[in-house]
């Protein structure tokens, strides 16, 4: 079946937040909760959809942009933090994610955004095109974020001097969905090879 990338519809909601669910896992619920609490504020700013074109719209696929700031040295930043992207765990490796990840560059670029940061997997999104956001001189909002992890794409509109921290809005923070936590995170920072956030030795896990 082919699939179509579209802005998602407000009657597609509640599909969206089936696949973002599925997508997570264990961790689904809590991603779903984070979701939710964006779009209710009124904190997204884009979201598109993955749909099976043969099969009455079926959504498969989800992915999110909504409102940060970039605090660099001359003025406070508008830019777009991407999150979640969400595949259905029966069309995973088909090129799904990848084609939601370049609609959303896309979109975030028509809507003005100089850039589009994430975190994730340093190898997935390396493979698409996402650069380390430190390439950029942009910090994540969180030393718990290692590095190689934290990606952004410059759009039109960057310019050199937007240089600085990303600020994540107040509901990622309350939903503790900021960065990764021990052990977890240093289980992960030494996959990565880098240091720990902290500067101290690996513990944990």
């Amino acid at each position: 079946m082919s699939i179509e990338i579209r802005v998602q519809r407000p009657d597609e909601s509640d599909a969206v937040l089936r696949v973002i669910g599925d997508a997570f896992g264990a961790e689904g619920a809590s991603v779903v909760a984070v979701w939710s609490d964006v779009v209710a504020r009124g904190l997204d700013r884009a979201q598109l959809v993955a749909v099976e074109a043969d099969a009455d719209d079926e959504v498969v696929g989800h992915v999110g942009l909504s409102h940060g700031w970039l605090d660099a040295r001359r003025s406070l930043v508008d830019v777009l933090v991407l999150s979640p992207l969400s595949v259905a765990p029966s069309r995973q490796r088909e090129g799904v994610g990848g084609a939601l990840l370049a609609a959303a560059v896309a979109e975030a670029d028509r809507l003005g955004a100089p850039v589009v940061v994430l975190e994730g997997d340093p190898g997935y999104y390396g493979r698409h095109g996402w650069s380390p956001a430190a390439d950029l001189g942009i910090e994540p909002p969180t030393r718990r974020v290692p590095r190689p992890a934290f990606r952004a794409v410059p759009l039109a509109s960057y310019e050199s001097w937007m240089t600085g921290r990303v600020i994540y809005r107040d509901v990622w923070w309350e939903h503790d969905s900021t960065g990764l936590r021990d052990p977890l995170l240093a289980r992960l920072e030494a996959g990565l090879g880098n240091r720990p956030a902290t500067g101290e030795g690996v513990t944990g896990g």
